[in-house]
């Protein structure tokens, strides 16, 4: 792992001021979006969900609510674009990753960082713990190389997946793999400038393709 001075100092530093700069700006857009969830259905304004985080450590996750209540223990862990499960205004939130927005409390919580490897759930980490002993080494993040390649991951498994009772294979099978391999080149590359040019990149990805 590259950089180790940025990433027992500098990283931490970054993450904090970052976060807490973007949760101060971004708090009328997470006041409309909060109303327009509770007047979509009256549910949860949040959803939470357990992931493995640095050193095998659990943490909950956060994320504005997308699907309908108590979606989880409706269907399987991960979803696919025609999901039946996620709402209309779901829909809008996810295809401009403003659900994820509210990560940038993991971040300045210290759960997780700006730039990483996607925190999974501990039933995929297990699959492939060895790789996730190299890869837990750093704490886990909002963006990385994954991310960006895989940013129509919901239409990809709406393709590949013939149904929900096969997604988390091909999930297993076919993408989690290459993420794996990405999470990997990010260790081997993980610097300041890796992280601000993945920052970058993901806010392009969004907003332009």
């Amino acid at each position: 792992m590259r950089d180790n001075f940025y990433t027992k100092h500098g990283k931490r530093a970054f993450d904090f001021l970052v976060s807490l700069i973007g949760l101060i700006i971004l708090s009328p857009l997470f006041g409309i979006i909060s109303i327009l969830i509770k007047i979509h259905d009256k549910g949860p304004i949040f959803f939470k969900q357990k992931r493995i985080g640095q050193n095998f450590k659990p943490f909950y996750i956060y994320k504005f609510r997308t699907m309908i209540i108590n979606a989880e223990n409706k269907g399987p862990l991960i979803t696919k674009e025609d999901d039946p499960r996620i709402t209309a205004l779901g829909k809008f939130l996810r295809k401009f990753k403003i659900d994820e927005l509210p990560q940038l409390i993991n971040v300045l919580k210290g759960d997780m960082s700006l730039v990483g490897p996607r925190p999974e759930v501990e039933k995929y980490v297990n699959f492939f713990k060895k790789d996730y002993k190299e890869i837990l080494k750093i704490k886990p993040g909002i963006t990385d190389y994954a991310t960006i390649y895989f940013k129509d991951e919901e239409l990809i498994l709406k393709n590949f997946a013939k149904n929900n009772d096969n997604i988390e294979e091909v999930y297993l099978k076919q993408i989690l793999p290459q993420k794996i391999k990405f999470y990997k080149k990010y260790l081997q590359e993980i610097s300041f400038f890796t992280d601000l040019k993945l920052i970058f990149l993901t806010i392009w990805k969004i907003l332009v393709t």
